[in-house]
């Protein structure tokens, strides 16, 4: 896993770093160090940290924070209400910086951008926000709008300020948090642009100013804030936009992920000039495919039904109509047509006058009007014959087939029989046994189909004819392909059962056979019965073979799976170096165990190496035992320029003359360091930031990874409720410098390294 480009996060003062109501968390989290994330496997979705979705359901807002490995990639939002589906999108390119994009927020791109699901969402509790980049089909984070608000204005006693709230039961008490946002906050003795309360009773705020507590009883909450000053207590209560703020899950260095902030009072809908309205502002959309025929007393039209975006009123029907070209005294010719129903595929318009050309405008209809603008199409004489196919075009098969007829002309109609005679007779009528395709046949025996279209002009097409013998004898189906495990001249093989090849039957028995990797048939195939495991024998030492499986049932073979990867068989000398290792590193030395038991034991000798990297290898160690099974070494605390790639052994097995060997993998897992605040001034350089591993020491440096030691720091444990560790390192007078560095790295001696970061002036 490649290192991540980490910049700091927007809203990084809401991940940890308080330690109590009222303590400014600080954490501008920027992460550099090849870990895996570990959360809670029920909220494997949410993001991992520095990565993170932030929701702002009252403004209809989202901001993408992290995703800095990312840059340059363009990825698609979607909110997802269950039971409904997808009812906003807008797709973006990650930049870098804070903030790797926002939706529906000055600066940022409209709901809809990229996408054509234009609206904005109106955002709920229960609706889930995903994030996904091009190319890939999984998900690169999910979080769910979690059910709490503040429900009324903030009210003021004196200098006690109290906010009322609602959390709904799939809210973590543990995950919430209330906070009031006032920038002239900053000039009374709060120091800051917001106070906050977290649960527990009323707690002083460590930088002063006030004291504040969460109460929570059922499905309410009452923050309240005792100020020190009246002002700020009036400034405080007079704050628009009060919040209530809550996190799906905190990871195990203490991160908090997936976060919702609803803001009393905030309007919803397009949040900039030129986004589009919310679902209940929004006309529903119009058909497609219009076409429009000039026929015999008027005009024929045909179009695909519209579908409603989700969250939007439904569509009841659609409003038709024909405009005459010609003006007379400033008006023209209108005549048209409602219909009902939104599965409905067409319409004529009828009374139109003789020798008039018209315009024809189609728009569908909704309890909250009618679409803008509509759509147009222009009618068209035809005088061309459609064309009709039919897919699978004919064939023998097995089982039943469904067949699908498509004509070239939208809006045509299909007939088909299934007797052998004609669907259209002469003159263009219909056959007697003629019958109208409405979807998909299904051909369960076996039937000759004869098939013919009208298009809306009502020109005809010819007849075509499509024959599907169904033998109803099915065999199963391919396995998936086989996993193979080496042993002395054998492979243990396992795979799945198949599809049987229909309902009440079963499989007999199965054939495995072996390929050389030149593509040739090795041996018989061997049956292994109805266990899907089977060892294949009589392999030829130190060769690579892959594998197929087929299944039978009572009515034949079915078709080979697909190879198995590729698998040596062993022979009399065998080395095996054991499985990758993964071995977090530690504060002290630690020591690692290689593990060559499974190679030859009669008569062999051993001889480890490690493999380097080149020609000076930072990771190089000393293995002790290295003419044994089980040699070992010590993985040292980390210093630059030691890196966490893996390091990589080779076991030697010799015997008898014959030589064979194995390798394996050791890569270190590091710490994850942050850097929370790296703030100058001359004569006063402070930096602060958090650590996983509490007993690390980080050093800070100026210039580069490699440049001048400003000083070291231990890791201690940050102080409740906050979980992980936090350091903090403050350099005065001729230590500081005179000038800002500009920017800092940091690196943990368990591996955790951090930078470049910007410093600030203060």
């Amino acid at each position: 896993m490649k290192p991540a480009q980490c910049k700091p996060g927007a809203y990084a003062s809401l991940l940890p770093g308080t330690r109590r109501a009222g303590i400014v968390a600080t954490v501008s989290a920027v992460v550099c160090a090849s870990s895996i994330l570990a959360i809670s496997p029920a909220s494997a979705a949410v993001p991992a940290f520095p990565d993170n979705l932030v929701v702002f359901p009252d403004r209809d807002f989202v901001t993408i924070e992290g995703y800095q490995d990312r840059v340059g990639q363009t990825a698609t939002v979607e909110v997802t209400r269950p039971n409904v589906g997808v009812i906003g999108s807008a797709r973006s390119e990650v930049a870098a910086g804070d903030v790797a994009f926002e939706i529906n927020h000055p600066g940022g791109v409209c709901w809809g951008a990229g996408t054509g699901v234009n609206v904005t969402p109106d955002i709920r509790p229960g609706d889930v926000v995903s994030i996904k980049f091009d190319g890939e089909a999984a998900s690169a984070g999910e979080a769910k709008v979690q059910d709490t608000y503040v429900t009324a204005a903030s009210e003021r006693s004196g200098n006690t300020v109290t906010v009322n709230g609602y959390l709904g039961n799939g809210v973590s008490p543990d995950q919430l948090e209330q906070r009031i946002i006032e920038p002239a906050l900053k000039d009374t003795g709060v120091g800051r642009r917001d106070v906050r309360a977290l649960p527990g009773p009323l707690t002083p705020s460590d930088n002063g100013g006030y004291s504040s507590g969460l109460d929570i009883s059922g499905n309410t909450f009452t923050a309240t804030y005792v100020f020190e000053e009246q002002a700020a207590a009036e400034l405080a209560a007079s704050a628009a936009g009060a919040r209530s703020m809550a996190w799906e899950l905190t990871d195990v260095d203490g991160n908090r992920q997936g976060l919702t902030i609803s803001e009393y009072g905030e309007p919803g809908g397009p949040g900039m000039g030129g986004c589009p309205n919310g679902p209940l502002q929004s006309g529903p959309a119009a058909p497609s495919n219009i076409t429009a025929a000039n026929v015999a007393g008027g005009i024929k039209l045909n179009w695909k039904p519209a579908a409603a975006i989700p969250g939007t009123p439904a569509i009841t029907g659609y409003r038709a109509v024909a405009v005459g070209k010609t003006e007379t005294l400033n008006e023209k010719e209108e005549i048209g047509k409602r219909i009902s129903g939104a599965g409905a595929t067409g319409t004529t318009i009828t009374g139109l006058k003789s020798g008039e050309q018209y315009d024809v405008f189609v728009v569908g209809v909704s309890s909250v009007g009618e679409t803008f603008p509509a759509a147009h199409a222009v009618p068209q004489t035809d005088s061309t014959a459609p064309t009709v196919s039919a897919s699978p075009n004919g064939l023998t098969s097995p089982v039943p087939q469904t067949v699908t007829l498509a004509a070239s002309e939208t809006g045509s109609d299909i007939y088909y029989t299934v007797d052998g005679s004609d669907p259209v007779v002469s003159g263009g009528g219909l056959g007697d046994q003629a019958i109208r395709y409405e979807g998909p046949l299904n051909i369960t025996t076996t039937t000759t189909l004869r098939f013919a279209a009208f298009d809306p002009s009502g020109n005809v097409s010819q007849i075509s004819e499509a024959t599907f013998t169904i033998t109803n004898d099915p065999v199963p189906a391919a396995p998936a392909a086989p996993t193979a495990v080496a042993g002395k001249g054998t492979a243990t093989l396992s795979w799945n059962a198949p599809n049987p090849g229909a309902e009440g039957l079963s499989i007999s028995e199965y054939s495995v056979q072996a390929y050389t990797l030149d593509g040739a048939a090795f041996g018989a195939a061997r049956s292994a019965g109805t266990a899907t495991t089977f060892t294949y024998e009589g392999l030829a030492a130190d060769t690579a073979y892959q594998f197929t499986v087929k299944a039978k049932n009572v009515n034949g073979w079915g078709a080979e799976s697909n190879k198995s990867a590729s698998m040596t068989a062993e022979g009399d000398i065998v080395a095996k170096a054991g499985p990758d290792q993964a071995v977090a590193r530690r504060t002290t030395a630690t020591t690692v165990t290689l593990d060559g038991t499974g190679s030859t034991t009669t008569g062999a000798t051993y001889l480890w190496e490690q493999i380097p990297t080149g020609t000076t290898d930072p990771n190089k160690v000393t293995l002790a035992g290295a003419t044994t099974l089980k040699p070992t070494f010590s993985l040292q605390v980390f210093k630059y320029p030691m890196t966490n790639s893996p390091l990589t052994f080779r076991l030697t097995v010799t015997a008898g003359g014959t030589v064979k060997t194995d390798e394996v993998r050791v890569t270190p897992v590091p710490d994850r360091v942050t850097v929370s605040s790296a703030q100058w001034k001359s004569g006063d350089f402070r930096i602060s930031g958090t650590g996983s591993v509490i007993g690390a020491t980080v050093t800070v440096r100026v210039g580069g990874p490699t440049g001048r030691s400003l000083g070291q720091v231990a890791v201690t444990a940050a102080a409740a409720p906050a979980t992980g560790g936090e350091f903090s390192l403050r350099l005065r007078n001729a230590a500081a410098g005179t000038t800002n560095p500009g920017s800092i790295y940091v690196e943990s001696t368990v591996g955790g390294t951090a930078g470049p970061i910007l410093v600030t002036n203060r």
